[in-house]
């Protein structure tokens, strides 16, 4: 009997859905598994040539592996099988893993782990163009080194570790299946590979790239005619890949909408609830499903459906993917909350909330490589300034208090289910005095005792942290590099009472910061027994890498800090932990004061102005000049080490 029309390409309707949903994971793949000594713009173009011959042309028939792995794809050291015995094809995917998209992966890998490019392979060609992926800093040059230095085994390896977070025994089991010489020893080379930027920096993704002319004085008569033949071609490979639409962040994989069972509750991934306590990712993905109706099926479907097809009514924070999950999305949360239906699910990259009824609809918010901190609680449901959350099932405690009252004591939070009471939330943008949520963990996870947390609008609250300023250790002669400011939980009387002095300060107080860091790095003794002052550095790192910081100083009699400069970049951070600020200050007398300050490895502060300067060693790290009145100036640090730093203003 003939087979219904279309039933044999079904199969292949699912990989080349996968294929679409997963081919920026599967470039980036193959990019850091060729060879990294090639050019780039080779790279670039190999690598999408593997992820889309990674497609099969035609369907296996009589077996259960999702996609048949084409003999010509395996290198010549793989184990060629028995004919004798057919034996069950190998399990491709891991447990909860999609099987059809590890298929793919493994003939991507496949491809990259040959020696030499088999010159039958057509890649994608752009005429007049060369392609490049940015140029990152000294990091990602160091990973790039690194990685040329690996045979392709190894490198392999290290794409499987570090974008698609496989363990050491599934990467093995992984390559094993690729063909991959010593799997295990490919495995421990990649694990000595330093730690950096990370595979999900712009330099490599090979999707997100620079293009570039090639002869270009040659061809400059014609130059209208090339570039227009360039953009043809560039068009063509985009509309071919299925990247239509808004171009998404740097290092995200791209999604696309989902086969049509994407709104099965049954794909739903559910831990135990006491997964957290028998794994070493404490995160979101050791959430337990909670809520009374995780088992209804009309309600999760409606938010699976509404996530597999964003629309109008899906709102995304700055930096976060609309699109659709990128993998089967955990269930931490469906009950009613407030008389509405409320679902809480996480695909590993991003937060995705969905609520019911009229002003509902989906929120999403990046939540990707989180900690036992800012996975600590999840707003649940805001209504006006009252927010609830959904906390971790590891958090034993939690109050509240005002951030501004430091010495008033904290509101116990009831959280039965882990769904606490309506809280005060918000304050942080106006400084108006927010309400903080403190969380104390359960003493199996002995990582952390309580964390500080701050409602900044979005899905997942900021973490809290604090830097008193003997964390700023000076360096011993065996340091190459300088201290970076170690933070510490803001959960201390200490801690306390500075958010509450300079608070107010924080550069960046909107939905998508993962992190507010408050760093006192210097403390001076004010001329004329004024007193002292206490010299801050804010810091708000967000969710997609992008940061800022803010120098302010806290003078006596005054009861909120003075910003003294600032902007986006590294400073104050583990990168750059080198920092000076000035300001003016009149004294109590009425005289005009310049204040400088830095932090400990600053060794000498100069200043220079209309008709004067002053150059000084300041032991103390810290110079108050006296002058006739405020003029513009210009304020220089030099560190022990011999170098300037110009603090910004």
């Amino acid at each position: 009997m003939r087979p219904r029309p279309g039933t044999a390409q079904r199969p292949v309707v699912r990989a080349e859905a996968a294929l679409v949903r997963h081919y920026r994971r599967l470039v980036r793949i193959a990019y850091l598994a060729l060879p990294a000594d090639r050019d780039r713009h080779s790279r670039v173009l190999a690598a999408h040539a593997a992820a889309q011959r990674a497609l099969p042309s035609r369907w296996s028939r009589g077996t259960e592996a999702p996609l048949a792995a084409p003999q010509s794809a395996a290198p010549q050291s793989a184990a060629p099988q028995s004919a004798a015995s057919p034996a069950a094809p190998p399990t491709l995917a891991s447990p909860g893993e999609d099987e059809v998209y590890a298929a793919l992966r493994l003939r991507v890998l496949r491809t990259a782990l040959r020696p030499r490019p088999v010159r039958r392979v057509v890649a994608p060609r752009v005429w007049g163009l060369r392609l490049f992926t940015p140029h990152g800093g000294e990091e990602d040059a160091a990973l790039d080194r690194a990685l040329a230095a690996l045979d392709a085994p190894a490198r392999a390896a290290f794409a499987l570790r570090a974008v698609e977070g496989l363990s050491a025994e599934a990467a093995v089991d992984v390559l094993r299946q690729a063909g991959a010489a010593g799997p295990e020893a490919a495995v421990a080379a990649a694990a000595e590979v330093p730690a950096g930027p990370g595979p999900d920096a712009p330099a490599f993704d090979p999707c997100a790239v620079r293009v570039q002319p090639t002869d270009l004085l040659r061809r400059r008569r014609s130059l209208a005619a090339a570039l227009a033949v360039g953009v043809l071609g560039l068009t063509t490979t985009a509309a071919v890949l299925g990247a239509s639409g808004p171009a998404e962040p740097a290092g995200r994989p791209s999604a696309a909408p989902p086969p049509g069972g994407a709104a099965d509750p049954g794909r739903l991934v559910r831990v135990a609830p006491d997964a957290w306590q028998h794994t070493t990712r404490v995160d979101f993905t050791a959430w337990p499903a909670r809520g009374e109706r995780r088992e209804d099926g009309a309600l999760l479907g409606r938010a699976l459906a509404s996530w597999a097809q964003p629309g109008p009514r899906t709102r995304a924070e700055p930096g976060t993917d609309p699109g659709p999950p990128t993998a089967p999305p955990h269930l931490l949360y469906a009950g009613t909350v407030d008389g509405t239906g409320v679902v809480v699910l996480f695909d590993g990259q991003r937060i995705a909330r969905y609520s019911d009824g009229q002003g509902g609809g989906l929120d999403l918010a990046r939540a990707d490589d989180p900690d036992p901190a800012t996975a600590g609680a999840v707003v649940l449901r805001r209504q006006g300034t009252a927010v609830r959350y959904l906390l971790a099932p590891w958090v034993e405690d939690a109050d509240t208090r005002r951030i501004d009252q430091p010495d008033a004591p904290a509101h116990p939070l009831e959280h039965p289910d882990g769904v606490t009471a309506a809280a005060p939330g918000g304050g942080f943008a106006d400084c108006r005095g927010a309400t903080v949520l403190r969380l104390h963990s359960s003493p199996q996870l002995a990582e952390r005792s309580g964390v500080l947390l701050a409602d900044l609008g979005g899905l997942v609250p900021a973490h809290l942290t604090w830097s008193p300023p003997d964390r700023a250790q000076t360096p011993s002669p065996s340091q190459t590099q300088p201290p970076s400011p170690s933070p510490s939980e803001a959960t201390g009387q200490d801690a306390l009472q500075a958010w509450a002095r300079a608070g107010c300060a924080v550069p960046d107080a909107t939905p998508g910061v993962r992190q507010l860091s408050l760093w006192a790095f210097a403390n001076q003794q004010l001329p004329q027994n004024a007193g002292s002052a206490t010299w801050y550095c804010l810091r708000a790192d967000r969710w997609d890498g992008a940061g800022s910081a803010a120098t302010a100083v806290l003078l006596p009699a005054s009861r909120t800090p003075q910003r003294t400069g600032g902007g986006p970049g590294r400073a104050c951070s583990r990168f750059e932990p080198d920092v000076a600020a000035w300001a003016w200050w009149r004294s109590p007398q009425g005289t005009e004061f310049l204040l400088a300050a830095g932090s400990r490895r600053v060794a000498r502060l100069t200043v220079k102005g209309p008709d004067w300067s002053a150059d000084r060693a300041v032991p103390d790290h810290a110079l108050a000049l006296e002058r006739p009145g405020r003029a513009t100036v210009q304020v220089e640090a030099t560190l022990d080490g011999g170098t300037r730093i110009s603090p910004p203003h």
